[in-house]
């Protein structure tokens, strides 16, 4: 009778674990806004589009990039483990991170109509917020 009570009591402690709902991330201290991340990922695009336009060595690429963004993150006034804790915040937010996104592509997609000297076409409605325009 006790082990009948001891495996109910088991099973039912392994139910419920398996029924709850994993617990929310917590923000981290440094998470970086919306505004603030899309503006850094939309340099660092940039910045990824330079080094690989200079044709270099995988290598020489890879340290050139490094220390761009070093001097990037440096501007905006925020570290490479915020940066890299504020991706994972936001990529846990499937939502947010496509949000984010929006507005990086977005911009991106408008520097390369001007380069090109054309006229934007009218771009199909985002669901992405004002505030992060």
């Amino acid at each position: 009778m006790k082990s009948l009570s001891i495996r109910a009591l088991l099973a039912l402690s392994v139910l419920l674990a398996a029924c709850q709902r994993p617990e929310e991330p917590v923000p981290p201290q440094k998470l970086l806004s919306k505004p603030d991340f899309a503006r850094l990922l939309i340099e660092l695009h940039l910045m990824e589009s330079r080094v690989d336009a200079a044709r270099l060595s995988r290598d020489s690429s890879v340290a050139l990039f490094e220390q761009v963004k070093d001097s990037l993150l440096r501007s905006h006034q925020t570290t490479d483990s915020a940066f890299q804790q504020t991706y994972r915040y936001y990529s846990i937010h499937g939502k947010d991170l496509q949000e984010v996104y929006d507005v990086v592509i977005d911009s991106l997609n408008l520097r390369g109509v001007r380069l090109q000297g054309k006229s934007p076409k009218p771009a199909a409605p985002r669901s992405a917020p004002e505030h992060l325009l």
